[in-house]
């Protein structure tokens, strides 16, 4: 597929992609959400992708909505609200566009904020697994700032991720803030100089890509993102335990412990586009 608005980039096993409108800040279009679940379910489907980075051209991540329509830019009913964020295009991502996308992504994913992050900009990459920020980066939950009400499934992620009264302060007052209080605020976890924040996230998926195997990622990230909120260890137990066992008898164990004993880089088999074992998606059961 031709994109428009994002660029697609794979370099040995580590796809980068990278929201591309530079001269409007990468506001967010409906257009580029499509475009972004669309790559995301490529990637996902890609055996060759291990790890998955996501950030900005030139000087911001995502400036937030694309308002170039004025005051009417969410007007959904009519004119340029119509065109940048109406209903008429397909969802992707399961039926819930890019969040579904890379919320249900089998590889593990990276947000790099090269910049300002604002608004939509900020929560479409809150389902990212590792976030590192630039030091030239500034966030904005700033809905209500514009009546609007938190989206992209923010209200979920953000107080996951950072704890419920951390999320109210930044939703409530919908103030910009930077680079080192997202680091203390728990949003991302590591602040780097502008010029080493790609080279840092290329480091991190590359310890990722040679080290792990491609199943047991796919895996433990839906295993940590779906019972990490859950009030009881019950769920958890139903499926860690037969997966263990499922994957004890599988060439990747045997391989990993092969490596570990020989003091060497693994090389795992196993694919996920015909490796999960029996019972994944166990949230799917039954629907």
């Amino acid at each position: 597929m031709g994109y428009q608005t994002i660029r697609y980039e794979i370099e040995d096993r580590i796809l980068t992609i990278t929201l591309n409108r530079p001269d409007k800040l990468n506001a967010y279009t409906a257009q580029m959400g499509a475009e972004l679940a669309e790559a995301l379910e490529r990637a996902d489907a890609d055996d060759d992708v291990r790890v998955v980075i996501l950030t900005g051209e030139g000087r911001g991540f995502c400036a937030g909505a694309d308002l170039s329509a004025g005051a009417s830019s969410f007007d959904t009913k009519a004119g340029a609200g119509a065109t940048n964020f109406g209903a008429g295009r397909t969802p992707r991502g399961g039926g819930l566009g890019f969040v579904g996308a890379l919320f249900n992504c089998r590889k593990a994913t990276i947000a790099a904020f090269n910049g300002p992050a604002v608004g939509v900009g900020v929560t479409l990459a809150l389902p990212t697994d590792i976030k590192i920020a630039s030091t030239a980066a500034r966030f904005g939950f700033v809905f209500a700032r514009r009546g609007l009400v938190p989206e992209a499934g923010s209200a979920w992620f953000l107080p996951r991720l950072v704890g419920l009264p951390q999320a109210l302060r930044w939703c409530l007052s919908g103030r910009l803030f930077g680079a080192e209080e997202a680091l203390s605020g728990g949003l991302v976890s590591e602040v780097v100089e502008p010029e080493t924040l790609l080279p840092r996230a290329r480091e991190i998926a590359r310890e990722i890509a040679d080290n792990t195997a491609p199943v047991s990622i796919a895996l433990t990230r839906q295993m940590l993102w779906r019972f990490g909120a859950e009030a009881e260890p019950w769920g958890a137990l139903k499926v860690d335990g037969p997966f263990a066992m499922a994957l004890g008898a599988t060439a990747d164990v045997k391989e990993g412990v092969s490596a570990f004993l020989e003091k060497r880089p693994p090389n795992f088999p196993g694919r996920v586009s015909d490796g999960m074992p029996a019972g994944y998606p166990w949230w799917a059961e039954g629907t």
